[in-house]
């Protein structure tokens, strides 16, 4: 039994008034679509995992059973591995950031981190200020713990510091608490854009005057094409910013292993909480990473995943440009994304069965949205197919996007009272893939 219909499911009436903001997100109900072998999906964030040597994963395994065994297979610390927070140190280093090994906190993947924040900072009304567009399950992550989502413009540039003072004043006019603002400022899920480095400095400044935690969200950040991206806002502010890491997408994210870096009061709610939650984070699978880390080339590995996906985002512009080129989209150095923006008169969440039927799926911009904005946007995923079905599922996308044009220009033909705006004639040049 399910609660599609609320009196098919006998303990509705019991369930936590929290569980009201629990529901599917668009990205979830895709991956049985996606998941079929004909259809070419441009819609999750999976790693390309292929790209990663068998080997360095087994022999890692093999000498964690050999060596320490029993440890591995054994309850452990509600913190985390302390070799692995070591190793944790060194990875963030590449950011420019510099802490102790006493505030990291191993969770199970970033996202529980997420979760474990979300859950010692918010109470039901608080505000949680984000990005327009933001991470799908963060914001589904903010409202099963009944909390509402204020989005802040951002541009090419990254979120839009006059934008955030804006919301900041008009929110604390309202009597309503901010408990933090949650970015990823480097390469962000969904649009591709990085805040600049510059911006970065200008919104710390403003969370530090108005007394607003960061939640900084960084799981793209080593994955750069042609140049290494700004440093970490962490690295610059200590005690107002709570990093979050992970080894999902610069390793695979079948360990399940991130991480929160956090000043040291939070850092110890963040232990209890974690205890509270999973006991302790898998000894196995930290251990297979930190012996990983101490013993194969990760760096050069890391490299090697950002040539993979270099080549599919070049082959995804280059798609765009030859078969949308009266469209516009983000051009992102890094990561796995680009934003999509379609005429104003689209609906790309409406226009998602007929894609599925074309044998191509995305994500549509709705999802990226707590409230109902986004719907000429899409997310586009350049990580996991191959350039050739990239270009083949562009192919198949613009059919889409062009039979849907021309059915609205007939309609707007039939019904001349409609008010259609015309579409975006932003095109970005097929050369410029930086």
């Amino acid at each position: 039994m399910t609660d599609q219909g609320n009196n098919l499911d006998r303990w509705y009436g019991s369930y936590a008034e929290r569980t009201a903001g629990l529901a599917a997100s668009e990205v979830r109900a895709l991956f049985a679509v996606a998941s079929r072998p004909e259809v070419v999906s441009l819609a999750g964030g999976m790693p390309f995992v292929s790209a990663l040597p068998r080997e360095l994963v087994s022999g890692a395994m093999d000498r964690v059973m050999q060596e320490s065994g029993p440890v591995a297979l054994q309850y452990g610390s509600g913190q985390g591995f302390p070799r692995l927070r070591e190793h944790i140190l060194e990875v963030m280093a590449l950011e420019g950031i510099r802490a102790s090994v006493d505030d990291v906190v191993v969770t199970t993947g970033s996202q529980h981190a997420l979760e474990l924040v979300a859950k010692i900072f918010l109470d039901p009304g608080d505000v949680v200020l984000a990005e327009a567009p933001s991470y799908v399950t963060a914001l589904v992550v903010f409202k099963s713990f009944q909390a509402e989502v204020d989005h802040v413009e951002t541009d090419d540039l990254g979120l839009v510091p006059e934008s955030l003072r804006e919301h900041i004043a008009r929110l604390k006019a309202a009597g309503k608490r901010i408990k933090f603002l949650y970015t990823v400022p480097t390469f962000s899920n969904p649009s591709g854009v990085t805040l600049s480095w510059e911006r970065r400095l200008e919104v710390l400044e403003i969370a530090r005057s108005n007394d607003i935690l960061v939640l900084e969200d960084n799981p793209y950040g080593l994955l750069y094409f042609d140049a290494p991206p700004p440093r970490a806002m962490r690295s610059v502010e200590e005690d107002g910013v709570i990093y979050l890491g992970t080894f999902s997408k610069t390793l695979a994210p079948g360990f399940r292993v991130g991480w929160a870096l956090a000043p040291h009061a939070i850092r110890e709610k963040l232990i209890l909480a974690n205890e509270a939650a999973v006991l302790s984070p898998s000894s196995f699978t930290q251990m297979i990473i930190s012996e990983y880390l101490s013993g194969a080339d990760w760096k050069g590995q890391i490299d090697t995943f950002r040539g993979v996906y270099r080549e599919r985002r070049d082959a995804m512009l280059l798609a765009l440009s030859d078969y949308l080129p009266d469209l516009s989209w983000t051009v992102p150095n890094g990561g796995f994304y680009v934003w999509l923006t379609l005429p104003d008169n689209m609906d790309s969440k409406s226009m998602l069965p007929r894609a599925v039927k074309e044998l191509v799926a995305y994500t549509p911009g709705t999802a990226f949205y707590a409230n109902g904005d986004g719907r000429n946007k899409m997310r586009l995923a350049f990580c996991y197919p191959t350039p050739d079905f990239i270009r083949e599922g562009i192919r198949r996308l613009s059919t889409v996007i062009n039979g849907e044009q021309e059915l609205l220009n007939t309609f707007s033909q039939t019904a001349p009272l409609t008010t259609l705006t015309a579409p975006h004639n932003v095109i970005v040049p097929p050369a410029n893939l930086s």
